[in-house]
Protein backbone atom coordinates (compact mmCIF):
# COMPACT_ATOMS: atom_id res chain seq x y z
CA UNK A 1 0.00 0.00 0.00
CA UNK A 2 1.27 3.45 -0.92
CA UNK A 3 2.45 5.49 2.06
CA UNK A 4 0.87 8.94 2.57
CA UNK A 5 3.22 11.81 1.66
CA UNK A 6 4.23 13.86 4.71
CA UNK A 7 5.92 17.25 4.99
CA UNK A 8 7.51 18.21 8.33
CA UNK A 9 7.99 21.83 9.41
CA UNK A 10 10.07 22.56 12.52
CA UNK A 11 12.87 25.08 13.01
CA UNK A 12 14.62 22.79 15.51
CA UNK A 13 16.58 20.51 13.22
CA UNK A 14 17.41 17.99 15.94
CA UNK A 15 13.71 17.61 16.78
CA UNK A 16 12.86 17.19 13.10
CA UNK A 17 15.55 14.56 12.59
CA UNK A 18 14.38 12.74 15.70
CA UNK A 19 10.84 12.62 14.31
CA UNK A 20 12.12 11.12 11.07
CA UNK A 21 12.61 7.73 12.70
CA UNK A 22 9.12 7.84 14.20
CA UNK A 23 7.39 8.78 10.96
CA UNK A 24 9.24 7.00 8.17
CA UNK A 25 7.97 3.46 8.83
CA UNK A 26 4.39 4.63 8.06
CA UNK A 27 4.81 7.74 5.92
CA UNK A 28 6.83 8.92 2.94
CA UNK A 29 8.71 11.91 4.36
CA UNK A 30 8.95 14.18 1.32
CA UNK A 31 10.67 17.11 3.03
CA UNK A 32 11.72 18.95 6.18
CA UNK A 33 11.48 22.75 6.30
CA UNK A 34 12.40 25.24 9.00
CA UNK A 35 10.04 28.22 8.66
CA UNK A 36 6.52 29.06 7.57
CA UNK A 37 7.52 30.51 4.22
CA UNK A 38 9.47 27.39 3.32
CA UNK A 39 6.42 25.37 4.37
CA UNK A 40 4.18 27.16 1.86
CA UNK A 41 6.74 26.83 -0.95
CA UNK A 42 7.46 23.16 -0.24
CA UNK A 43 3.78 22.27 0.08
CA UNK A 44 3.04 23.78 -3.33
CA UNK A 45 5.96 21.91 -4.88
CA UNK A 46 5.77 18.55 -3.10
CA UNK A 47 1.99 18.16 -2.74
CA UNK A 48 1.97 16.31 0.61
CA UNK A 49 -1.08 14.50 1.93
CA UNK A 50 -0.31 15.62 5.47
CA UNK A 51 1.72 18.39 7.09
CA UNK A 52 3.14 18.18 10.62
CA UNK A 53 4.08 21.70 11.74
CA UNK A 54 5.36 23.55 14.76
CA UNK A 55 3.48 26.66 15.93
CA UNK A 56 6.53 28.87 16.58
CA UNK A 57 8.67 29.26 13.47
CA UNK A 58 10.62 32.22 12.07
CA UNK A 59 9.51 34.49 9.19
CA UNK A 60 5.96 33.13 9.29
CA UNK A 61 4.54 31.23 12.26
CA UNK A 62 2.92 27.85 11.76
CA UNK A 63 -0.65 28.98 12.40
CA UNK A 64 -0.52 31.78 9.83
CA UNK A 65 1.27 29.50 7.35
CA UNK A 66 -1.42 26.85 7.74
CA UNK A 67 -4.16 29.44 7.38
CA UNK A 68 -2.68 30.40 3.99
CA UNK A 69 -1.98 26.79 3.03
CA UNK A 70 -5.56 25.67 3.65
CA UNK A 71 -6.92 28.46 1.45
CA UNK A 72 -4.82 27.18 -1.47
CA UNK A 73 -5.01 23.44 -0.80
CA UNK A 74 -7.91 22.70 1.55
CA UNK A 75 -7.53 18.96 1.03
CA UNK A 76 -4.14 18.76 2.80
CA UNK A 77 -4.48 17.71 6.45
CA UNK A 78 -2.43 19.41 9.16
CA UNK A 79 -1.33 18.29 12.60
CA UNK A 80 0.44 20.76 14.88
CA UNK A 81 3.28 19.44 17.03
CA UNK A 82 4.26 22.07 19.57
CA UNK A 83 5.54 22.88 23.04
CA UNK A 84 2.70 25.37 23.63
CA UNK A 85 0.49 24.06 26.42
CA UNK A 86 -1.81 27.02 25.90
CA UNK A 87 -5.44 26.56 24.95
CA UNK A 88 -5.46 29.84 22.98
CA UNK A 89 -2.82 28.45 20.61
CA UNK A 90 -4.82 25.26 20.19
CA UNK A 91 -8.00 27.21 19.43
CA UNK A 92 -6.16 29.32 16.85
CA UNK A 93 -4.66 26.20 15.30
CA UNK A 94 -8.06 24.61 14.72
CA UNK A 95 -9.50 27.89 13.46
CA UNK A 96 -6.66 27.98 10.90
CA UNK A 97 -7.77 24.58 9.61
CA UNK A 98 -5.71 22.06 11.56
CA UNK A 99 -7.02 18.58 12.28
CA UNK A 100 -4.71 17.79 15.19
CA UNK A 101 -2.80 19.39 18.07
CA UNK A 102 -0.12 17.37 19.86
CA UNK A 103 2.46 18.41 22.46
CA UNK A 104 6.08 17.60 21.66
CA UNK A 105 6.71 15.69 24.87
CA UNK A 106 3.77 13.46 23.94
CA UNK A 107 4.90 12.91 20.36
CA UNK A 108 5.97 9.25 20.62
CA UNK A 109 2.62 8.17 22.02
CA UNK A 110 0.23 10.59 20.31
CA UNK A 111 1.59 11.87 17.00
CA UNK A 112 0.97 8.78 14.86
CA UNK A 113 -2.54 8.47 16.27
CA UNK A 114 -3.22 12.15 15.56
CA UNK A 115 -2.02 11.85 11.94
CA UNK A 116 -4.10 8.72 11.43
CA UNK A 117 -7.19 10.49 12.78
CA UNK A 118 -6.54 13.51 10.55
CA UNK A 119 -6.19 11.39 7.42
CA UNK A 120 -9.50 9.71 8.26
CA UNK A 121 -11.25 13.07 8.50
CA UNK A 122 -11.36 13.23 12.28
CA UNK A 123 -9.95 15.72 14.76
CA UNK A 124 -7.37 14.95 17.43
CA UNK A 125 -6.37 17.11 20.39
CA UNK A 126 -3.98 16.08 23.11
CA UNK A 127 -6.02 14.88 26.13
CA UNK A 128 -4.19 17.40 28.32
CA UNK A 129 -6.05 20.22 26.56
CA UNK A 130 -9.29 18.64 25.37
CA UNK A 131 -11.52 19.69 28.28
CA UNK A 132 -9.91 23.11 28.57
CA UNK A 133 -10.40 23.77 24.84
CA UNK A 134 -14.08 22.90 25.05
CA UNK A 135 -14.56 25.33 27.95
CA UNK A 136 -12.49 27.98 26.18
CA UNK A 137 -14.60 27.80 23.05
CA UNK A 138 -17.84 27.83 25.05
CA UNK A 139 -16.87 30.85 27.11
CA UNK A 140 -14.88 32.67 24.49
CA UNK A 141 -15.56 36.33 24.77
CA UNK A 142 -11.96 37.35 24.30
CA UNK A 143 -8.89 35.47 23.10
CA UNK A 144 -7.87 37.12 19.85
CA UNK A 145 -10.86 39.42 20.00
CA UNK A 146 -9.71 40.86 23.32
CA UNK A 147 -6.16 41.31 22.15
CA UNK A 148 -7.22 42.89 18.85
CA UNK A 149 -5.44 40.24 16.78
CA UNK A 150 -8.68 39.14 15.15
CA UNK A 151 -9.02 42.60 13.59
CA UNK A 152 -5.71 42.28 11.74
CA UNK A 153 -5.48 41.02 8.18
CA UNK A 154 -3.23 38.10 7.26
CA UNK A 155 -0.67 40.50 5.76
CA UNK A 156 -0.71 42.62 8.92
CA UNK A 157 -0.03 39.53 11.02
CA UNK A 158 2.94 38.71 8.79
CA UNK A 159 4.33 42.23 9.14
CA UNK A 160 3.80 42.15 12.90
CA UNK A 161 5.71 38.89 13.25
CA UNK A 162 8.65 40.04 11.13
CA UNK A 163 8.98 43.34 12.98
CA UNK A 164 8.66 41.42 16.25
CA UNK A 165 11.59 39.23 15.20
CA UNK A 166 13.71 42.35 14.95
CA UNK A 167 13.70 42.85 11.20
CA UNK A 168 13.83 46.42 9.94
CA UNK A 169 11.07 47.77 7.73
CA UNK A 170 13.35 47.36 4.72
CA UNK A 171 14.22 43.76 5.66
CA UNK A 172 10.55 42.88 6.25
CA UNK A 173 9.71 44.36 2.86
CA UNK A 174 12.34 42.15 1.20
CA UNK A 175 10.96 39.01 2.88
CA UNK A 176 7.40 39.84 1.84
CA UNK A 177 8.26 41.07 -1.65
CA UNK A 178 6.61 44.44 -1.12
CA UNK A 179 7.89 48.00 -0.77
CA UNK A 180 9.21 49.47 2.47
CA UNK A 181 6.51 52.14 2.18
CA UNK A 182 3.84 49.43 2.15
CA UNK A 183 5.35 47.83 5.26
CA UNK A 184 5.31 51.22 6.98
CA UNK A 185 1.66 51.61 6.01
CA UNK A 186 0.84 48.19 7.49
CA UNK A 187 2.84 48.98 10.63
CA UNK A 188 0.92 52.14 11.37
CA UNK A 189 -2.39 50.51 10.44
CA UNK A 190 -1.61 47.77 12.97
CA UNK A 191 -0.75 50.33 15.65
CA UNK A 192 -3.96 52.22 14.98
CA UNK A 193 -6.04 49.03 15.06
CA UNK A 194 -4.44 47.89 18.33
CA UNK A 195 -4.48 51.33 19.94
CA UNK A 196 -0.70 51.52 20.26
CA UNK A 197 1.16 54.83 20.29
CA UNK A 198 4.71 53.93 19.22
CA UNK A 199 7.10 51.18 18.14
CA UNK A 200 8.04 50.36 21.75
CA UNK A 201 4.40 49.60 22.59
CA UNK A 202 4.16 47.52 19.41
CA UNK A 203 7.15 45.40 20.47
CA UNK A 204 5.68 45.01 23.96
CA UNK A 205 2.44 43.75 22.40
CA UNK A 206 4.39 41.19 20.34
CA UNK A 207 6.15 39.87 23.44
CA UNK A 208 3.04 39.79 25.62
CA UNK A 209 1.03 37.89 23.01
CA UNK A 210 3.74 35.46 21.98
CA UNK A 211 3.60 36.42 18.31
CA UNK A 212 6.31 34.30 16.72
Amino acid sequence: MKKPRLLLADDHRLVAEGLRGLLEPDYQLVGIVENGRELLEAAARLMPDVVVADVSMPLLNGIEAVRQLKKKTPEVVVVFLTMHLDVAYAASAFEAGASGYVLKHSAPSELLNAIDCALKGRTYITPMLAGELLNYQRNRAGGEEESGLARLTGRQREVLQLLGEGLSVKEAAAVLGISARTVEFHKYSIMESLGLKNSAELMRFVVEHGIK
